[in-house]
């Protein structure tokens, strides 16, 4: 049974309309889009709050093949986009869940809270777009940017001449960026943080409770602040590597969950967010493999 609340408050940006989620969009909400032109409309991320009441769109673009950002999506038969890079994880329930790289209880676990929390079924009928695609709604553009990492495929968009950019899930939280999953890199996550700041827009939306951002210089300086939890898992990792560490003690030793946070999805996901950052050290002559599987500051 669904037990999440729906519905929303929408909030207008010029004529982009974001569809504020129950807690400011935190997960397992998120804050959706509702762009108006004057020939067609379109719908950025229909998360849960729009189960039971979506707004009628003509089409729908999806900014990452995630659960909480395609809850939603069975409220609209029309054409469906997302990158190419998830396109398959759009029209897949399985490609999706495989994709967290979980073992085979905990993603049996994973893909029925898709199916019954999250309403997943697949879209085998989504289209891929690429970098720089241009949806033309008749006076108002939404263009694709490439932002990946946090997925392979993950894009924002920007809308013009609103001048209003959606990030998705660089949502400047605490937290800090998740490159977690089977696809996800760190390498390419700063490349896209770094392509953000070169884009000059006058709203900056988030997917999830940092809502939009007014401002290059404020938004910048919330992505600043972002990043530097990358900075901080770094020197957490050489300070913990004063003498040699597995990769499992690191697991154990945790960069991205608190303590007090458990699940299946905390091992796997710190593993991989562990590798990437070792990986990053060594090639940074940082750290040093002393004998196999094992790894120490230098």
């Amino acid at each position: 049974m669904n037990t999440h609340t729906t519905g929303y408050a929408p909030a207008e940006y010029g004529r982009v309309t974001v569809l504020v989620g129950p807690e400011r969009g935190a997960y397992p909400y998120g804050n959706s889009l509702l762009v108006h032109g004057t020939n067609a409309s379109l719908v950025v991320d229909p998360s849960l709050s729009l189960v039971d009441a979506a707004p009628p769109a003509d089409l729908v673009l999806v900014s990452h093949a995630h659960e909480d950002h395609i809850a939603g999506l069975g409220s609209y038969e029309v054409p469906v986009h997302v990158h190419t890079g998830d396109l398959e994880a759009l029209r897949s329930r399985d490609v999706l869940v495989a994709g967290f790289g979980l073992p085979p209880d905990a993603a049996a676990e994973a893909d029925k809270a898709m199916r019954d929390r999250f309403h997943v079924r697949g879209r085998p009928d989504a289209r891929g777009f690429e970098d720089g695609a241009v949806f033309d709604l008749g006076g108002r553009t939404v263009t694709v940017v490439h932002l990946p990492g946090h997925t392979a495929g993950h894009s924002g968009f920007l809308i013009e001449p609103d001048g209003f950019l959606f990030v998705a899930d660089i949502d400047l939280t605490s937290f800090g960026p998740y490159y977690g999953d089977v696809g996800s890199s760190l390498v390419d996550f700063e490349a896209s943080v770094r392509r953000c700041r070169e884009i000059d827009a006058r709203w900056y939306g988030t997917s999830h409770q940092k809502g939009v951002i007014e401002g290059a210089a404020e938004f910048r300086r919330r992505l600043d602040a972002f990043v530097g939890v990358v900075e901080r898992r770094d020197a957490t990792l050489l300070a913990f590597l004063g003498e040699p560490r597995t990769v499992e003690e690191i697991v154990e030793h945790r960069l991205v969950y608190r303590p007090h946070v458990q699940g299946p999805h905390v091992n796997p996901a710190e593993r991989r967010t562990a590798v990437q950052h070792l990986d990053r050290l060594m090639s940074g002559g940082l750290v040093t493999e002393v004998e196999e599987g094992r790894f120490r500051a230098t």
